[in-house]
């Protein structure tokens, strides 16, 4: 089970905006990361809406991850936050392309996993974000 920083996180890292907005790579995104094809240029949302939003993608990157990863509710809390808070920002598509660095998670070589995710185009991207997840990571703790 996640822990209850995750939403906090989650809020934190995103960021919230109400209107769409084009990212980074040009997809429209509003809210607290939220994506979809519903997502236009013009598409504005109430506080409600946004947290409504996050929620359910919190619970569609844990069901993902349960048919892809099995095995990750088997790590702590801490760790399955790391691992939701991946699929959140990646995609679980994009997690999946950290192949090295979930097999380590996975056999419990926490450093290793750590700084797996250190070496990424995504750490790069995110910067302390990715800091912060693999120090979670590694010490499996906040």
């Amino acid at each position: 089970m996640t822990t209850p920083f995750l939403i906090d996180d989650l809020e934190g890292d995103e960021g919230l905006r109400l209107h769409a907005y084009q990212d980074t790579v040009g997809v429209w995104t509003i809210g607290w990361g939220h994506t979809g094809p519903e997502v236009k240029a013009g598409l504005t949302w109430t506080d409600q809406e946004a947290h409504a939003a996050l929620l359910a993608d919190i619970a569609r990157a844990e069901q993902q991850l349960d048919a892809r990863l099995p095995w990750w509710r088997r790590l702590d809390d801490v760790r399955q936050d790391v691992i939701v808070e991946m699929a959140f920002n990646l995609g679980v598509g994009g997690l999946l392309t950290f192949e090295h660095m979930l097999d380590a998670a996975h056999a419990g070589e926490w450093q290793r996993a750590g700084s797996l995710m250190l070496l990424s185009k995504w750490a790069r991207q995110v910067g302390n974000r990715a800091m912060r997840l693999a120090d979670m990571m590694e010490r499996g703790s906040r």
